[in-house]
């Protein structure tokens, strides 16, 4: 930009700064001051040659990014310049009555908060948006206003004496004066919470208030903090000696150990020019009303000025109080030796703005906090160029190490080195559970859980001619839940029966029906040569093909099984009206009055079947034994529909507006049990006959001639039935080790952010003598269940506390631990003994809680997200990472082909003639997806077929262009042997690198990058 249009820009606000811009050699160069700049008391304002390595032009000369680096780069001397959290408040000079006080106009942990104008009460926090003219002139004021670093002072009569005078000895103050800024500075403070508090009270006063109004207006309005005293130990025992009380409330939100900041800015008819100062304390001490929070400051902003300039002096308070909520500057503020540092810092940020234009964007709105606040460490760190390519095999090697999937070369030395890895963590598994989180995962899955049991308990009671059902089923759970509970690898992983499973079983059964053998002997056989070559897969380290899994084939397996899930429940409620319908014939059933009775039938006739009885009259008709079903399906649909919306709503009442945060995170761990009791209750209010839970009342076989063992050879089995076994085991161990893979790569995914390890060969071990046992009970099977193995994660997870206003919660990871596996399988076992309550839970209720658990587990699959946006015009395409990298017609050209596949899944699984080959087509799953090479780059297939996180990769990519374009500055600014050009306000506006200029006022939103050093080196080689 000319430097005409520099001068034009700034003059166009009213005011003109000193700004000098014609030195290309220097970006950003203002007058400076030559005055001393730290306090009088400062043992560090010697000669000392604080840049070692650098001379001072050299550190000026330098851009303003690599000046910080720099000053943050020193090591801290003593504990004095360790920067803290901190806490800024800025309080304006107002006249209230006849007397000034200061009055608390905004604060600042993390985002700004505003008092509401004509309003006792705090605006949400949000992003601050700033002029660029306040950004101007507050670096001015830096520039030649005063700076005192490391003062010594303790109240803040000392710190007034002080700052008076330095100014008058600097020639900024007239002597005249003196004592009517130091009163000015020593004036009350008044904050929020007391006006709030005598907003809500206004007729209740004490006698201290009253005794206080009696006093003399001096000592009314003088401020406590002039009071000089050593600095108490908590923010209760000020209170107590000053009668000052601070917002313990609003306590709870400052972060551990934090300082404060306060900017002080006003108006006072006794000044001709402007005065600053920006004072650093060498030890943050308590000032008494300067603070509404019992925190000690650490630094003081103080802007006066004459009359007519408030509304100029508010903004450049706001500005300040940013750029102590900065994280880069507020760093520099605690390191900086002299205003030079202090300036950098002012410089760097300005580089690290974005510029809204202001024919674009309305001032008044306040920009929401964001979801992820970004990292700072790219502008802390200096820019390094992008490190050489990996060598992909090496690192995919290295990743698989880490995870357990690669092959040691001796036997059982996956299953040796999960157990090593598990080890360590064993205890923690059950401390880690103490947590009521782990009380609503429990009870949820439980109930999820058990309702597919004892379904699929009644199915299979059909297809094996009741060798198997409900109670087989209930032992089978106690039996694999608890034994996979205390020794699985993964105990996040849900074991349960599996639609493969039964139709398995059926084929099985009716071989041997056709065949006249024993059933349960010849499964017997199947079970042991499961169990074996299971071990033996597991010896030769079989779990490492895992790794060929990749995103393509777990998220079909994992939509298709939600697909399930949802077919399942409808299919269900549907079957209910079949049994149920609405439109019946007529109910012969009539209420009539007893004998005696001196009341007609039509008097009886408007009581109902379950209510005659209360009325001692008698029911007469056809009909009478059984009660009217033509309110059960419209009932079974609003229990079914019900359940699922209560859980759903309540699920993300986490984020409502309403209840303190505690009370909500409850509410949302305990959504679906909730759900289940609300709709439970509100059928037994009703009383409409709708289908109930049936769950077996005695423990024991279902058939009599069975008992508890099954013998391994009978006169009905040939002698080499044994033997032939084996093939139907080879095609029952395909179905296991896929479902029981699949499943635990999706637990295992690296957006959960799993601390504990996986443990692919030992989960595989233990379910081969999981399998074997069953066999030798004659129990069904149980594998890991895919959607309640995700709806298990998702009750875990684990989010960051929010402490600042504003602050959104972050995702942490997921409470990895055994005790909520051990205790769902643990009340399963004993739903026997809980059969007179679980008898009165409606089976649409739960049908509800499988819809939504359908539902549920398809968030975060980036298939279903490409699926949805097929149907999407593109302005309204949400802002996914793989559509800024790949091009819109190759992504739909990829999900086109997985949802081919998912569809032939669909229909091999439809059809009992070819359902048993489901197992087989998972394996063909992953040749498809190697036989995309060939239709895809690598590049994409990387991006679209990956594990990544999906935030994780947008903010890597962020932050390699910002450094692409800080490397390119810095070739553009040490070209040895040729001249610079001067830059202005013209900063990059994104990761695209658009650029808006500072034509105009425009709005400085404050932005950082978003990655670290790891994400950008995972992600540079993705991006060439």
């Amino acid at each position: 930009m000319p430097q005409q249009a520099q001068l034009k820009h700034i003059h166009g606000h009213g005011r003109l700064p000193r700004v000098i811009a014609t030195d290309s050699s220097r970006p950003w160069t203002m007058n400076s001051s030559s005055g001393d700049d730290e306090a009088p008391k400062d043992p560090r304002t010697g000669g000392e040659d604080f840049t070692q390595q650098f001379t001072e032009n050299d550190f000026e000369a330098t851009p303003p990014a690599q000046r910080v680096q720099f000053i943050l780069g020193e090591d801290v001397d003593d504990g004095s310049h360790v920067s803290h959290p901190l806490f800024s408040e800025m309080g304006m000079l107002v006249k209230e009555g006849d007397e000034i006080e200061w009055k608390e106009t905004a604060r600042w942990i993390k985002f700004e908060e505003d008092v509401e104008e004509g309003g006792n009460r705090w605006s949400k926090p949000h992003v601050a948006t700033l002029s660029l003219h306040s950004l101007f002139e507050l670096r001015r004021l830096l520039v030649n206003g005063s700076v005192m670093l490391d003062m010594e002072a303790h109240n803040l009569e000392v710190m007034a004496d002080l700052v008076c005078d330095q100014m008058v000895s600097a020639g900024t103050l007239p002597p005249g004066v003196k004592d009517k800024v130091k009163d000015a500075l020593l004036r009350r403070h008044r904050h929020q919470h007391e006006y709030a508090k005598k907003t809500r009270l206004p007729i209740i006063r004490s006698l201290a208030d009253m005794r206080n109004q009696s006093s003399s207006k001096k000592d009314m309005v003088k401020s406590p903090s002039n009071q000089s005293m050593a600095r108490p130990s908590s923010g209760t025992e000020l209170s107590e000696q000053q009668g000052h009380k601070g917002n313990t409330h609003f306590m709870r939100k400052i972060p551990p150990g934090a300082e404060a900041s306060n900017i002080l800015v006003g108006e006072v008819d006794f000044l001709e020019r402007t005065l600053s100062c920006f004072i650093r304390l060498s030890q943050a001490a308590v000032m008494g009303d300067l603070t509404e929070v019992p925190v000690p400051t650490r630094f003081i902003f103080i802007l006066l000025g004459p009359p007519g300039s408030q509304s100029n002096f508010h903004e450049i308070g706001r500005a300040m109080a940013t750029l102590m909520s900065d994280e880069i500057f507020h760093e520099v503020a605690y390191r900086a030796r002299k205003r030079d540092h202090l300036l950098s810092g002012v410089d760097e940020f300005l580089d690290a703005v974005t510029v809204l234009p202001p024919g674009e964007w309305d001032p008044t709105i306040r920009i929401e906090p964001p979801a992820a606040i970004p990292s700072q460490e790219v502008r802390k760190r200096p820019p390094e160029l992008p490190k050489e390519d990996v060598d992909e095999e090496e690192e995919e090697q290295r990743l698989r190490e880490e995870s357990g999937l690669s092959r040691t070369g001796r036997l059982f030395g996956g299953l040796i080195n999960d157990v090593k890895r598990k080890a360590p963590w064993y205890l923690s598994d059950y401390k880690d559970a103490f947590s009521m989180q782990c009380v609503a995962s429990w009870i949820f899955l439980y109930f999820a859980c058990l309702s597919p049991i004892i379904t699929f308990g009644g199915l299979l009671a059909e297809a094996t001619g009741k060798h198997m059902a409900a109670m087989e089923s209930l032992v089978s759970g106690f039996v694999c839940g608890m034994g996979y509970g205390f020794f699985s690898g993964q105990p996040l992983t849900i074991l349960g029966s599996t639609g493969p499973v039964l139709v398995f079983e059926s084929i099985i059964y009716e071989f041997c029906f056709k065949m006249g053998w024993d059933y349960m002997t010849f499964r017997f056989w199947i079970g042991m040569w499961v169990a074996g070559i299971c071990i033996v897969l597991t010896a030769i380290d079989a779990s490492a093909l895992v790794c060929y899994i990749t995103r393509f084939t777990e998220e079909n397996f994992a939509t298709l099984i939600a697909f399930i899930f949802i077919y399942k429940a409808i299919e269900n409620v549907v079957v209910i009206g079949k049994n149920f319908p609405v439109n019946q014939g007529i109910y012969d059933c009539v209420c009539t009055p007893p004998l005696g009775s001196n009341a007609s039938v039509v008097d009886y006739a408007k009581y109902n079947w379950d209510s005659c009885a209360s009325y001692n009259g008698t029911l007469v008709g056809g009909d009478c034994g059984t009660p009217p079903t033509e309110n059960v399906f419209l009932m079974s649909v609003v229990l079914c529909a019900g359940t699922f919306i209560i859980s759903t709503i309540l699920k993300d009442f986490k984020n409502a507006l309403f209840f303190p945060s505690i009370v909500r995170q409850y509410i949302s761990d305990f959504s679906v049990l909730i759900a289940i009791f609300a709709m439970s209750f509100f059928d037994y209010f009703l009383g409409v006959p709708t289908q109930k839970l049936e769950v077996p009342n005695e423990l024991k076989p279902t058939l009599d001639t069975r008992g508890w063992l099954i013998p391994p050879f009978t006169e009905r089995n040939p002698w080499w039935s044994p033997i032939i076994a084996v093939f139907p085991a080879l095609l029952g161990t395909i179905l296991i080790f896929m479902d029981q893979q699949i499943t635990a790569v999706i637990v295992n995914r690296k957006e959960n952010k799993l601390k504990k390890g996986c443990g692919y060969h030992l989960d595989l071990f233990i379910l081969s003598i999981l399998i074997a046992i069953c066999s030798v009970m004659g129990l069904p099977w149980f594998v890991a269940a895919t959607v309640l193995s995700i709806n298990h994660v998702n009750s875990l997870k684990l989010e960051s506390e929010c402490s600042a206003p504003g602050e959104k919660p972050q995702f942490l990871g997921v409470r990895e631990q055994r005790v909520t596996h051990i205790l769902i399988f643990l009340t399963i076992g004993v739903s026997v003994l809980l059969t007179p309550l679980l008898g009165h839970i409606p089976m649409p209720v739960l049908f509800g809680v499988f819809l939504y658990m359908g539902v549920a587990s398809l968030k975060g699959l980036q298939f279903f997200d490409r699926i949805l946006i097929m149907f999407m015009p593109a302005k309204y395409q949400p802002d996914y990472m793989f559509l800024r990298q790949v091009p819109i017609k190759r992504v739909h050209l990829f999900t086109v082909i997985q949802l081919a596949c998912l569809i032939i899944l669909w229909l091999i699984k439809s059809f009992s003639q070819t359902s048993i080959l489901f197992p087989l087509m998972l394996v063909v799953m992953i040749g498809i997806r190697k036989a995309l090479d060939l239709v895809f780059t690598r590049r994409e297939l990387k991006i679209l077929d990956d594990i990544m996180p999906e935030m994780t990769k947008r903010a890597a990519a962020d932050d390699l262009h910002k450094l692409d374009a800080e490397v390119g500055l810095l070739a553009r600014m040490f070209p040895f042997g040729k001249g610079r050009r001067g830059r202005v306000v013209n900063k990059p506006a994104g990761p695209g690198g658009d650029t808006g200029s500072a034509v105009g006022l425009g709005l400085i939103k404050c932005t950082t990058s978003n990655a670290n050093e790891k994400e950008f080196e995972a992600q540079s080689s993705l991006l060439k």
